[in-house]
C-alpha cells in the first residue's frame, strides 16, 4: 500500500479509528518494549516483565518505583508528527476516536480529544488507601516509595501484569472500532492481549496496519505500510 493510498482512503472515511502501541511513541524518544534496544531486553535486577506485574508492586515496591522511573518515565517528551496528525483528522471529522496501549499521554497532549488510555496513564497517581490522585512530578520527586498523606502507598495509574482493563474503557473503545468504517493499527507487534484482540470486532472494509516491522498477524489486514508510523502520518494530507 502506498501513502497516496492510505491518503486516498483516510479522506474518504467518516469514522475512522486509530489503534496504537508503543510505536507511535518512539519517535518522541519513549524507548518501546520488544525491539532489540526496547525495555525487555534492559539489564536490570529482576526481568522487566516481572517488575511490571501487580504482584512484584506489592512484593517489591521500592524496587518497582527505582525501575518506574528509571525507564518508564520520561517527563521531557512531546508528542511527535503522528499525535499531531491525528488530532488534526479528529478536528476535521475523519477519525472518531485513539485506542492507545501507550501510557504517555501523548495524544492528549496533541490535542486528540476522544482517547482510550487502555493501559492507563502515567501522568495519574493514585493512593491505594484512600483514593487520592497525585500528578507525576509530586511522586516522582520524591525517593523511594511515594506515600500520600494519609499514609497509604501511591501506585500508578497504569494496568499492569495481572491486572483488568477498565471496563468503562474497555466498553468505549470496542465501540468505536466496531462502528469504523476504516481501523488504522500502528506500531504494534499485537502480542499483548486481550488489547490485541480489539481488531476482531472491527467490521468495517478498510482494516491498515502501519508498523515498521512485520508482524505474525500481517495476513489479518487488507493493507500494509512498513514504515515509522509518524513520518507516514505526516505525510496525510487531507
Amino acid at each position: 500500500m502506498t501513502v497516496n493510498e492510505l491518503n486516498a482512503i483516510i479522506s474518504s472515511s467518516k469514522k475512522a479509528v486509530f489503534f496504537g502501541g508503543a510505536g507511535v511513541s518512539t519517535e518522541s524518544g519513549i524507548p518501546d518494549f520488544r525491539s532489540p534496544d526496547g525495555i525487555y531486553m534492559s539489564k536490570q535486577k529482576y526481568p522487566p516483565e516481572t517488575m511490571l506485574s501487580h504482584t512484584f508492586f506489592m512484593e517489591h515496591t521500592e524496587d518497582f518505583w527505582d525501575f518506574y522511573r528509571n525507564m518508564l518515565y520520561c517527563p521531557d517528551v512531546k508528542p511527535n508528527a503522528a499525535h499531531f496528525k491525528l488530532a488534526e483528522l479528529e478536528k476535521a471529522g475523519k477519525l472518531t476516536a485513539v485506542v492507545t496501549q501507550n501510557i504517555d499521554g501523548l495524544h492528549s497532549a496533541a490535542g486528540s480529544k476522544n482517547v482510550y488510555e487502555l493501559h492507563g496513564s502515567a501522568l495519574r497517581n493514585y493512593c491505594m488507601k484512600c483514593g487520592k490522585f497525585y500528578t507525576a512530578d509530586e511522586v516522582m520527586s520524591v525517593n523511594g516509595i511515594p506515600e500520600c498523606s494519609c499514609g497509604g502507598i501511591i501506585k500508578p495509574d497504569v494496568v499492569l501484569y495481572e491486572e483488568a482493563l477498565d471496563d468503562d474503557i474497555v466498553s468505549g473503545a470496542l465501540n468505536a472500532i466496531s462502528n469504523a468504517d476504516t481501523l488504522i493499527v500502528a506500531g504494534t507487534s499485537l502480542t499483548v492481549y486481550p488489547a490485541a484482540g480489539f481488531i476482531r470486532y472491527f467490521g468495517g472494509e478498510n482494516l491498515i496496519l502501519i508498523n515498521r516491522d512485520k508482524t505474525a498477524m500481517d495476513s489479518a489486514f487488507s493493507h500494509i505500510i512498513h514504515g515509522k508510523v509518524g513520518e507516514i502520518m505526516e505525510k496525510i494530507k487531507l
